[in-house]
């Protein structure tokens, strides 16, 4: 699986969630129109979108892309794309910096994904621990 992750400063990390995870469930449900987000018809019909979330957690699924985790903290959104294909990872990418750019024109939010650090394995007992 391959991951990308943000975390972005602001004091409205609820709001931009909340208003993401809506967009993506009213994209999914067919009452708000795919095109600036899933190029062609060929990829309209291949994506399907699911949105769950609260005010401080979210999961946007986009299958068979993979999907994108959300949490808000006090001045922090944390986004989280986990996807099976680099091509995956960059259309789910995409569609969220579009839209993070879109909704948030009055604050300017800054997006930097990065790969999260693979973590040490854990000690076994072969290696003498």
């Amino acid at each position: 699986m391959l991951i990308l992750e943000a975390q972005i400063e602001t004091e409205r990390a609820s709001r931009y969630l909340i208003q993401f995870c809506k967009h993506a469930a009213a994209v999914g449900s067919g009452r708000h129109t795919p095109r600036m987000h899933l190029h062609g018809p060929t990829t309209r019909r291949q994506v399907q979108v699911d949105a769950r979330w609260s005010d401080t957690r979210g999961t946007v699924t986009f299958t068979p892309w993979g999907q994108c985790t959300l949490a808000a903290e006090m001045k922090t959104l944390t986004l989280r794309i986990e996807a099976p294909s680099e091509d995956g990872l960059r259309q789910i990418r995409d569609v969220i910096d579009r839209d993070l750019e879109r909704f948030s024109h009055r604050d300017a939010l800054t997006v930097t994904w990065r790969q999260p650090e693979a973590s040490d394995p854990a000690p076994t007992e072969e290696d003498g621990q």
